[in-house]
């Protein structure tokens, strides 16, 4: 700060004198002296001391830049990091396989044991695989068929299956031929139903599969099918059934 000096007098007969070793009877004494005050007035600051504060400034109050050059790095980079995510996923994110039941045949149906039944079945199943870069394993399947939702034969283990990209496999399984405990609700409506000529059943696979891209396996995940067939059954007909309508299987993974 720049500073000037200014010289004035005080006068003694107006201006007490608060200094308590003052002998106003002193014949020494200067009745009016004078005296020089040093007065700051805000003005422009030296270079010098300009350049010394510029020092002295703490560097917490300065922007760190290599810090920033290298929070902006990390971020472009999680950038470029998500949208390569992004665009695989979109190319290689597998859909589901698509299961259709091609026909259908029945062996034998005895429900006048109750409350067993025993009934044979055999389902001709069509596996697709709608993927294009995307192979699919099943390592576990099974087969079952029910009936208002009840199992009317039991559970059948399937062979693993391999289906490489956008294609195809047929499965023929047979399943039941063994008595299976069921309700009195079940064994009088397929007699009935049968009466009738149509019998409407339920085939369900389950089990696990994996995607593979390349030479990159994914996680195993559970797998459950469930197809409506509505048959046309009449008693004492044995073999191939027609089937009424399309059947629709429900893909769930």
């Amino acid at each position: 700060m720049a500073e000037m000096h200014i010289q004035h007098q005080e006068d003694h007969n107006h201006i007490p004198n608060n200094n308590p070793n003052h002998i106003p009877n002193n014949p020494n004494h200067n009745p009016n002296p004078t005296h020089y005050t040093h007065y700051r007035f805000p003005g422009k600051v030296p270079h010098h001391q300009v350049h010394n504060m510029d020092k002295a400034t703490p560097s917490r109050f300065r922007p760190n830049a290599p810090k920033r050059e290298h929070c902006i790095c990390i971020t472009v980079f999680l950038l470029l990091l998500g949208i390569i995510l992004l665009i695989l996923w979109l190319a290689y994110h597998p859909s589901k396989p698509r299961f259709t039941v091609a026909s259908a045949a029945v062996y034998g149906l005895n429900a006048t044991t109750p409350p067993l039944i025993s009934i044979s079945m055999q389902f001709n199943v069509v596996i697709r695989n709608p993927n294009r870069r995307v192979s699919i394993y099943f390592d576990r399947l099974s087969a079952y068929v029910s009936y208002r939702n009840q199992p009317i034969t039991p559970h059948v283990m399937l062979p693993p299956l391999f289906l490489d990209k956008h294609s195809a496999v047929s499965l023929s399984p047979e399943i039941g031929g063994v008595p299976v405990p069921v309700s009195e609700e079940v064994t009088n409506g397929l007699v009935m139903d049968e009466s009738y000529g149509v019998v409407g059943v339920k085939l369900v696979l389950y089990g696990r599969l994996r995607w593979k891209a390349g030479d990159i396996n994914s996680a195993h995940y559970g797998l459950y099918v469930k197809c409506d067939v509505l048959m046309g059954l009449k008693k004492g007909i044995m073999g191939q059934v027609p089937l009424l309508g399309s059947p629709v299987c429900d893909v769930n993974t």
